[in-house]
């Protein structure tokens, strides 16, 4: 769930309970072809016609609305409805043409559980939400192994809510500051590893421990969906957390510094730690892409735009990945 949906359910708790609106959530449950928004992204539609969330550029919150104002969404239990089966009706709903949107349609109420799944967010957790599409009855869940997707039967709704994927940040700096924050909208769950007692950060939504970095990072358990990036400029931190995270399954592993301390580094971590030349490959160093970066946010950008490519498999070239984050470091 990105933090755009997380937005709708807070909207619609408010809705619910400070307004005591009706409201209508739909939920993405399948799409052939492209589609503006993935499986799961939520779509919110109040009694008046007021729209909260996006499944596509416009036009189906627009049909949707239009319905609302017909009566077609006064439901009693949950319905699937299609958009786009036909060339025509994909054109006119802005999907690529053939291309079908599935939506499950959920009129909201007490057992609808909102209020409860946001505080199971709120501290943290990711949770599985059951909908039964006869009764409209919801139940909260933790999470299944090797089951995180939609599912959607005869009888059930199952989505999952919370953050997916992992940021260990080794240093609490400026950047740090701002890289946490910027992962914490992309709905990362926000670790920040210091030992030192000279930094005491105060970042909202992320949590902080004061391991040292090699233990703080076995701790972690880093796996396919976990980012570690070192940014301590102090190589004895920043190069025992390298020394376990590259030996981990974490989809990005980077560390702050220049190429020129990149090449010392790696020679440390291979001489001293005895990481391989496939292990050290690994390492993104200078961390970041190259766009001119140079203060601490526009470097954090920098950090979370080449996450977000390694997410998504999109092969940067040699050109385009280095680092804005060269000038100025010394380690």
């Amino acid at each position: 769930m990105d933090n755009v949906d997380l937005q709708v359910l807070r909207q619609v708790a408010q809705w619910l309970d400070d307004e005591k609106r009706g409201v209508v959530l739909g939920t993405i449950t399948r799409t052939w072809g492209s589609a503006p928004r993935p499986v799961g992204s939520l779509v919110a539609v109040r009694d008046d016609g007021q729209i909260a969330g996006s499944v596509s550029g416009g036009c189906i919150e627009d049909d949707l609305v239009a319905k609302l104002r017909e009566g077609a969404l006064r439901l009693s239990k949950p319905e699937l409805i299609r958009y786009g089966v036909g060339a025509e009706e994909a054109t006119r709903f802005g999907l690529p043409c053939g291309g079908t949107l599935e939506l499950v349609l959920e009129p909201l109420g007490p057992a609808s559980q909102v209020q409860a799944l946001l505080a199971k967010l709120a501290a943290g957790a990711r949770v599985r939400r059951v909908l039964d599409m006869h009764s409209g009855a919801v139940s909260l869940h933790a999470p299944e192994a090797g089951a995180d997707v939609v599912q959607l039967s005869a009888t059930t709704l199952i989505t999952h809510h919370g953050p997916q994927w992992r940021l260990l940040v080794i240093g609490a700096g400026q950047l740090t500051q701002y890289l946490a924050n910027f992962a914490l909208a992309l709905d990362y769950q926000v670790l920040v590893c210091d030992p030192r007692d000279e930094y005491q950060p105060e970042i909202p939504g992320a949590r902080i421990t004061r391991e040292m970095p090699d233990d703080c990072v076995l701790a972690f358990a880093p796996d396919g969906h976990s980012a570690i990036v070192a940014l301590t400029h102090d190589p004895k931190l920043d190069d025992l957390a390298l020394m376990e995270a590259l030996k981990s399954p974490a989809f990005y592993v980077g560390a702050i510094g220049s190429r020129l301390n990149q090449a010392k580094r790696r020679a440390r971590l291979a001489e001293h730690f005895g990481l391989s030349e496939a292990e050290l490959a690994r390492l993104h160093g200078p961390v970041g892409l190259h766009i001119g970066a140079r203060t601490p946010p526009e470097i954090a950008l920098s950090i979370l735009a080449h996450m977000t490519a390694e997410r998504y498999g999109v092969t940067l070239s040699s050109s385009s990945a280095g680092s804005g984050v060269e000038a100025g470091c010394s380690t």
